[in-house]
């Protein structure tokens, strides 16, 4: 099982498998072209509410926490246990405009994806 993350903004890779947008919002200053995105599943995504919560100052550890509660509603569930079934069968690349991709929703979704 291979899952990485990456930013949306680096250059796609030949060994980036199924390249998957993570983020809610499409990124700023990027032809959807060029991204060479296959799936963007929105219901894998923080709500708005706690995006804007995590960005105002609340801590990775209770976002992360909140994060995978929501993934445990049903559409998310779903879509996680997708994409857990396609990483199984080879690489899957979960892309992000974030910046510290290790402390974002990104990881959070990678770390489930292997475990």
């Amino acid at each position: 099982m291979s899952v990485r993350v990456r930013r949306i903004y680096e250059p796609p890779e030949p060994d980036d498998g199924l390249r998957v947008l993570v983020d809610r919002l499409w990124p700023r200053g990027l032809a959807k072209d060029e991204a060479q995105v296959d799936e963007w599943p929105k219901e894998l995504t923080p709500s708005t509410e706690l995006r804007a919560w995590y960005h105002g100052g609340g801590s990775y550890e209770e976002f992360r926490s909140r994060y995978e509660e929501e993934l445990g509603a049903p559409p998310a569930a779903e879509l996680l246990d997708r994409l857990r079934k396609s990483a199984r069968k080879g690489t899957v690349t979960l892309l992000t405009a974030s910046r510290k991709t290790g402390e974002s929703h990104a990881h959070v979704l990678a770390e489930l994806l292997e475990g």
